[in-house]
């Protein structure tokens, strides 16, 4: 109550902020005519002169109003469109580090020049990232324009470029691309063997476009680069036949006044709880399956990794429905993102689970993957200095933005009133009345030629919706993960006359739909099927931009875009991006969905609630309900499965935060490694801390001498660093514990300078490096292994009263230092074992090398093989050639060596 007082007289913070903007604007006003007076070349000329002006000490807060007069001047100019005030006030919250929320048809694609251009200035280079590669392009072509104008190079990061083609892309000014391509281009930089092999720049400034689609609903799952691991395939299959004969169960509660405690009877084989996506064996089911596998005890721990076979297999069969949440093509399972509905390619479900669906679609099981390298998207965007995003709706989601990110989100205020009308939602009971009203929706809007957007949220609804209308004789497309190829051409039509368009969720999203259709797009792809396609397409986008003026009146005489959806989604602010697509810039504009009592949301979460008011009520078969109770009850439901989603995401991030601290350690040694410095000093200190570590455990702090175990110090000594050192007699006098100590330190370092004059120090310094960079990965490969193992299995501790987040922490530290230990042995002991092998040696382990491949062709019953000469693309160099390097040295001593 005394909140809504205060916003009554000071306002909210949102008006206070869009207020206190105001006068910036005022002022980028009030440079316009001066920047309209400029010549093209003097305006050009603005960059070079903020740049210089950026070197004196301005900052780019003093440069902002100009910056800004000159872009939108530049987009006048160039692109014929000229940013708005409210526009002008989005860049501000850009440049800020917020979240700007504007809603669909803002023009947040103009907006975001402004404040890349302002931060492109500093050089240091402006990342734009957007939800998919068509988008990417588009962009950074379309918005191109304005900053090659102003002197700004471009470029795009798309899948299939290689290294050199990224590392230039990512040199540019501004760097447009998907998030997926900037986190992998991170883990594989922190894998490669060179610095000048790196292709990213330090993270300076990133605007996320759809940030709610990337920052939140893809944060659920990390990004992972993994290698093949060496399980086999046959167990999948061998589960796999058997789950088709388990049975569903239920479960049932019963309350027993004698303890007062509330009891569960479980039925069946196994049962599902769709709430939190889990499928777990029942007694009976666990009996069942030791029979069909023919196993005495299936939780014995011989049987650990079949356990963990059925678990994933059982998932996979009755939580992953084909065409909703997976699709099969090419031979190939396919994940379909929930949130988006678009196909991901590349990406596989973690933990034998894609092994499993593979198996239960009978298609070729990928070997199953160990993690490489990984992050989740929190922790990537993080390292930015500064974070900006913008989208359609944001707000719903703002304390998660401020809570992780600690991004704000500012409401911007549309640039013309919103008219379109928000209709109450119809339920029905069954999901066969729902349809059947749907279809007489689309027909009836159909006829009078209102253009219809039908939301669904899987392929299946949509496939089956589309089946539906062909029956009834009405034309449409259909947009979902098996036809995203015309994703931006499908939507941008979806305003034409009658048009009839079914998306699943928000395909499309990024891409305007204008009311009459897009004539750019109409024209090039007429032109496309012209036999003299650049000859046509001015007289084409001529014809086309007329059609679509009076196509536009046409539309809005019937009302506008409408939106249909067909179902609830468990997140609102999906629901009201897909009702954003309708209303853009004044435009008029309906929605409404469509629900049942069979829906999911209401299945899981409400329908015990509407179904008794329905009941009550006595509503006839194929009589839709609106009531403002059962509004609510929606909300409810979306707002508990918004809340399960969001402890998700914060428990991925908590676990993944004490990894951020070891992968941060691990990726700055191997930095430092691989920028060449003072590998010596780390070799130095590497024996240091061994040696520190050896005396402590065997000549502990407060023992006595005669306690010392002098003998197995001198066992370990050896072992490490493979010479024995001068050691004290431990029947004599022994030397103080610092003395000690500092003589075994002198005696390694000794040896080390013996090795390097050995091999002369450019070959020990690319020694070092090689060794420490190849133990320093190996090492971190395990624990990274070791870490899944933890994770699996953390969770049980919860049975013993202890908190799993923090025992996960301290024994993630315990492993780590563990590894630290590894790394510091494996690099002593390679470095100080090394020897430079005489040419003798080396042929005769080749020969023996060449022997046992024909041994063994021979053992595997490929003796054919062993018989085939060795082909070569390019002659054998031999080891008294000369080099073909050049250098005019033998090869044996030059490359060969």
């Amino acid at each position: 109550m005394l909140g809504q007082l205060v916003r009554k007289f000071v306002g909210s913070k949102n008006e206070r902020e869009l207020k206190r903007m105001q006068p910036i604007v005022d002022s980028i006003n009030s440079l316009e005519p001066q920047m309209q007076a400029l010549s093209d070349a003097e305006l050009k000329g603005k960059t070079p002169e903020f740049k210089q002006r950026l070197e004196r000490g301005e900052t780019l807060d003093d440069l902002l109003p100009e910056a800004f007069a000159v872009v939108r001047e530049a987009g006048r100019r160039v692109l014929h469109m000229r940013h708005f005030d409210m526009q002008l006030v989005g860049g501000m919250v850009l440049h800020a580090g917020k979240i700007a929320e504007m809603k669909t048809g803002e023009g947040k694609t103009l907006v975001a020049t402004l404040p890349t251009y302002l931060n492109a200035l500093a050089g240091k280079g402006v990342h734009v990232i957007t939800v998919n590669d068509y988008l990417a392009r588009r962009d950074s072509e379309w918005m191109g324009q304005i900053y090659n104008f102003l002197g700004l190079s471009v470029g795009v990061i798309v899948h299939g470029l290689n290294d050199a083609q990224r590392k230039e892309v990512y040199a540019c000014d501004i760097t447009y691309g998907t998030n997926n391509e900037f986190g992998f281009d991170y883990l594989r930089d922190n894998m490669k063997f060179s610095l000048d092999d790196y292709v990213q720049r330090p993270h300076f400034f990133a605007i996320v476009d759809e940030v709610d689609s990337i920052l939140i609903d893809e944060a659920r799952t990390p990004l992972i680069i993994s290698g093949p691991s060496a399980a086999s395939s046959e167990l999948y299959y061998a589960v796999n036949r058997i789950i088709p004969m388990l049975q569903k169960g239920e479960v049932s509660e019963s309350r027993d006044g004698k303890i007062g405690q509330t009891l569960k009877t479980y039925t069946g084989d196994f049962t599902v709880d769709e709430k939190s996506k889990a499928a777990s064996l029942t007694e009976e089911g666990v009996s069942k399956v030791e029979r069909l596998l023919n196993v005495d005890n299936l939780y014995d721990p011989r049987n650990i990794e079949l356990v963990h076979h059925v678990n994933q297999a059982l998932k996979a069969h009755a939580l992953f429905k084909k065409d909703v949440d997976y699709v099969v093509r090419d031979g190939e399972v396919m994940i379909v993102d929930e949130f988006t509905g678009r196909i991901m390619p590349g990406r596989r479900w973690s933990d034998g689970l894609h092994q499993a669906i593979e198996a239960k679609e009978g298609v070729k099981i990928e070997s199953e993957n160990q993690t490489l390298a990984t992050i989740t998207f929190q922790n990537y965007f993080r390292m930015y200095e500064k974070l900006a995003g913008m989208t359609g709706t944001a707000d719903t989601e703002s304390a998660e933005f401020h809570q992780i990110y600690k991004l704000d989100v500012m409401v911007i205020p549309t640039n013309r009133p919103m008219i379109r009308k928000d209709q109450s939602d119809l339920i029905y009971k069954t999901q066969k009345e729902k349809f059947n009203a749907v279809i007489e929706d689309i027909f009836e809007s159909h006829e009078k030629g209102q253009p219809v957007l039908v939301g669904t949220i899987s392929i299946e609804n949509s496939e089956a919706l589309a089946e539906m209308l062909k029956r009834r004789g009405v034309p449409h497309n259909v947009l979902n993960a098996k036809h995203h190829e015309r994703e931006a051409e499908i939507v941008a039509q979806a305003g034409r006359k009658g048009a009839v368009t079914i998306a699943t969720n928000m395909a499309g999203r990024g891409t305007d739909i204008v009311l009459g259709g897009n004539p750019e797009m109409m024209a090039s792809r007429e032109a496309a099927l012209a036999e003299d396609p650049e000859a046509a397409l001015p007289a084409l986008l001529e014809k086309f931009t007329s059609q679509c003026a009076r196509e536009k009146e046409e539309v809005l005489a019937a009302g506008g875009l409408y939106i249909l959806g067909t179902e609830r989604h468990e997140s609102r602010r999906i629901d009201n991006q897909l009702r954003g697509r309708s209303g853009r810039q004044g435009d008029p504009g309906e929605s409404r969905f469509y629900l049942s009592l069979e829906d999911d949301l209401l299945r899981i979460f409400g329908s015990q609630r509407v179904s008794y008011v329905m009941d009550k009520l006595k509503i006839p078969e194929n009589e839709p309900i609106e009531h403002g109770m059962i509004s609510k009850a929606i909300e409810n439901a979306q707002k508990k499965v918004e809340g399960h989603n969001f402890e998700i995401r914060k428990h991925l991030l908590e676990y993944d935060d004490v990894m951020n601290k070891q992968r941060e350690v691990i990726y700055t040694q191997r930095r430092e490694v691989l920028g060449g410095q003072n590998l010596r000093e780390t070799i130095e200190a590497v024996i240091d801390e061994s040696v520190e570590d050896m005396v402590h455990t065997f000549c502990p702090d407060k023992s006595s001498p005669q306690d010392w175990d002098i003998s197995r110090l001198g066992e370990d000594f050896f072992n490490l660093f493979f010479f024995h050192p001068r050691l004290p007699d431990p029947e004599g006098s022994l030397p103080d514990r610092d003395d000690l100590e500092e003589g075994l330190k002198k005696e390694a370092k000794a040896r080390l300078q013996e090795k390097e004059e050995e091999f002369t120090s450019p070959v020990m310094e690319h020694l070092m490096k090689v060794v420490l960079l190849q133990t320093i990965d190996t090492q971190w490969k395990d624990h990274l292994l070791s870490i899944d193992h933890l994770k699996e299995g953390i969770g049980l501790r919860g049975y013993a009263q202890r908190n799993p987040k923090q025992e996960y922490k301290k024994e993630a530290y315990g492993l780590f230092l563990e590894m630290m230990g590894r790394i510091r042995q494996e690099v002593l002991s390679k470095l100080f074992r090394v020897q430079l092998a005489r040419e003798e040696d080396v042929e005769r382990l080749e020969e023996e090398q060449r022997r046992r491949r024909i041994v063994l062709n021979r053992t595997t019953g490929d003796a054919d093989q062993a018989k085939k000469p060795a082909t070569r693309d390019e002659d054998k160099v031999g080891r008294n050639d000369p080099c073909p390097c050049g250098s005019g040295k033998k090869y044996k001593k030059c490359c060969g060596r």
